[in-house]
């Protein structure tokens, strides 16, 4: 075969595809490398919560990386991680070498993300049966977003406030989340989940929505808030983990740990027009900073240096 390596039908492991001939570099985006002859290993680490907080993933996810993780990053010659805050932990919690760590942001699609004409989101309005105003959030059911204390303060909101504004939640079914998905079954005339929503549809939700709220208690990044920002929505979120770095003075921060703090902020974003114009401007500015193209040529930077070590 062509480059010695066998055709995806051959019922031959994914691993023995590349016993073969050995490569220059191996590329694993995804937290741990497989066997693949190379004489550089390069991977990303998106965050360390597995470690620091199982309890919020599945038994099953912890295990495997338990199991499987610390032993193969040995092998990695440079860990790319996705914000300082990640590259942070990993020197001062777990010991990683600061001269095998190296952050590169990542990006998102400007051309799905953006600011929409009126008249193209009344189809995605339609489709999803959006109310007329509400508050968004996009992201995964699971622990760590920290969605049952941002209900709880949705319904700390004033009766009038609640009337007008309603909850609408986006993202797939996670793990870890019968309780929080009890308390949205009981609150269905106010919020509503709808669930996974395709990119191109998910662009025009954000300009749909009155602001967009992201009260996660950890994240090693964070693409929501940005995603929000360019398509000119007010980002409300958390003043925790890699937040700050990526989203700067560009949203209104919350603590996600007192349901106060994110009642006062829906609250005050929702209220105050000068301030919602100054988060819309900040924000559309802050999210051309982060491009693929730019994500691109960082890698490709390190892949450099590190084959010519």
């Amino acid at each position: 075969m062509p480059g010695g390596i066998l055709p995806p039908d051959s019922g031959v492991p994914l691993e023995d595809y590349f016993t073969f001939q050995r490569f220059d570099l191996y590329f694993e985006p995804n937290f741990i490398p497989i066997h693949i002859p190379a004489n550089r290993i390069v991977t990303t680490v998106f965050d360390l919560s597995f470690a620091l907080f199982p309890e919020w993933h599945s038994r099953d996810k912890v295990l495997y990386f338990k199991k499987h993780f610390w032993d193969k990053i040995k092998r990695v010659d440079r860990s790319i991680v996705i914000s300082d805050f990640i590259k942070n932990e990993a020197i001062n919690r777990f010991g990683f070498s600061q001269d095998r760590l190296t952050t590169i942001h990542l990006g998102f699609d400007h051309e799905i993300f953006k600011i929409y004409p009126p008249q193209a989101l009344e189809t995605v309005k339609a489709q999803y049966r959006l109310p007329e105003n509400f508050i968004l959030f996009v992201g995964s059911i699971e622990p760590r977003k920290n969605l049952k204390s941002l209900l709880r303060a949705y319904m700390g909101l004033k009766n009038m406030v609640r009337k007008k504004f309603k909850v609408v939640l986006v993202g797939f079914r996670g793990w870890k989340n019968d309780e929080i998905m009890s308390l949205i079954g009981k609150l269905k005339s106010v919020v509503s989940y709808i669930g996974y929503v395709p990119e191109d549809d998910l662009g025009k939700l954000y300009n749909l929505a009155h602001l967009f709220i992201y009260p996660s208690l950890y994240e090693g990044f964070g693409l929501p808030p940005l995603e929000a920002m360019a398509c000119g929505c007010p980002v409300i979120a958390s003043d925790v983990s890699s937040l700050p770095e990526v989203c700067g003075d560009a949203v209104h921060y919350i603590n996600p740990y007192e349901v106060e703090s994110i009642t006062e902020g829906i609250d005050r974003v929702l209220k105050d027009n000068s301030l919602r114009s100054s988060l819309i401007s900040r924000g559309l500015e802050r999210a051309k900073e982060f491009t693929w193209e730019k994500s691109a040529k960082e890698h490709l930077r390190v892949f450099e240096e590190v084959t010519n070590i």
